[in-house]
């Protein structure tokens, strides 16, 4: 990937009924914003939200975005990431064959974050 490439990121969650539940998701999107200016960082949801994956890819691709990385915000890696996921990539892949589209692995794989999430839990309880 060039230092030209126009990037983003997708933050992309399960969705909830109740919108409040997108909150932290839309806090680290500002967050990531701020540290990222110039990458284009957009929110995505599987279901009972909107804008789903696909869209947000569509969107990005006509806004002539050329590469996409794709952050699964999931602690666990049940059947959505399992199964879903990889269909919902594979398709925007083949209809988006000139765009770059990778994903991370799902945040809850990653350690920093468990040790993040240890360290504030040892320094609420002490």
């Amino acid at each position: 990937m060039s230092s030209t490439e126009k990037k983003a990121i997708v933050l992309f969650g399960h969705g909830a009924r109740d919108p409040q539940w997108a909150e932290p998701m839309k806090r680290l999107q500002s967050i990531l914003i701020g540290q990222l200016p110039h990458v284009q960082v957009e929110l995505a949801f599987l279901e009972l939200m909107a804008p789903s994956l696909p869209d947000t890819v569509d969107c990005m691709a006509h806004g002539g975005v050329q590469h996409i990385q794709v952050v699964p915000i999931f602690f666990g890696k049940g059947g959505h990431l399992k199964n879903d996921f990889p269909v919902i990539m594979a398709e925007m892949k083949q209809k988006h064959p000139a765009l770059n589209i990778e994903a991370t692995a799902a945040v809850g794989q990653w350690d920093a974050v468990w040790q993040a999430i240890a360290t504030e839990i040892i320094q609420q309880v002490q």
